[in-house]
C-alpha cells in the first residue's frame, strides 16, 4: 500500500495491528502538492498534454491530489481548478479488480452534521469521527452512522454490484 501522508485535513484511522480502517478528508484540505499524480515519464507528460489541453505538469501536481493508494477499489482524487480548465471526454477501463475482504464505502456530508463510528471488521470500536459539510470518510471495514442535526444530508458511495438483499450485503455486530 502507498505511504500514508500526514497533512492538515487528512486523517487515517488504524486498527491495533496497523492496518488502515478508514481515511478522513476534511472540507478544508488544501495540500494538493502532498498527493501528486504520477507525471515522471515523458509518456505520462504527453498523456497529460493530450487529455488536459497542455496543462503544465508542475501545475497539475499542485491542483490534483491522488488521495488513495492505487491498489484500493475506490479512488479519491481532489481537484482544484480555475475557470476554463477542461478535462476532455473519456471513460475508465476495468483492468484488474482488487480482491478485498469488505466492500469499501464513502460517506460525504452535504449539510448538517453526522458522526461515523469506525470499527474493525472484528467489531472493535476505534474512533468516532464527526463530519461537517464537505467532509468525507472512506471506510474499509465496519461503521455505524449517527445523524446529529435536523436536515442532515449525506451522499453514500460504495462498491457494487449490490447483492440481492440487505442481509447478503452486511455483517452486523
Amino acid at each position: 500500500m502507498a505511504p500514508e501522508i500526514q497533512t492538515k485535513g487528512v486523517e487515517y484511522i488504524k486498527a491495533a495491528d496497523g492496518r488502515t480502517v478508514a481515511q478522513v478528508i476534511r472540507h478544508d484540505f488544501d495540500d494538493y502538492g502532498a498527493f501528486p499524480p504520477y507525471l515522471d515519464t515523458d509518456e505520462e507528460k504527453a498523456h497529460l498534454a493530450e487529455a488536459y489541453g497542455n496543462i503544465d505538469p508542475e501545475a497539475e501536481r499542485q491542483t490534483k491530489a491522488h488521495m488513495t493508494a492505487d491498489e484500493l477499489p475506490l479512488q479519491i482524487i481532489m481537484l482544484n481548478r480555475d475557470p476554463g480548465a477542461v478535462v476532455k471526454p473519456h471513460y475508465h477501463l476495468v483492468t484488474e479488480r482488487p480482491t478485498n475482504a469488505t466492500r469499501h464505502q464513502i460517506m460525504l456530508c452535504r449539510s448538517g452534521k453526522m458522526r461515523i463510528n469506525v470499527y474493525t471488521k472484528e467489531g472493535e470500536h476505534l474512533k468516532d469521527v464527526d463530519l461537517d459539510p464537505g467532509d468525507l470518510v472512506l471506510m474499509f471495514e465496519g461503521h455505524s452512522i449517527e445523524f446529529l442535526e435536523l436536515g442532515t444530508k449525506a451522499i453514500e458511495i460504495k462498491e457494487g454490484p449490490f447483492p440481492e438483499s440487505d442481509a447478503a450485503d452486511k455483517v452486523d455486530f
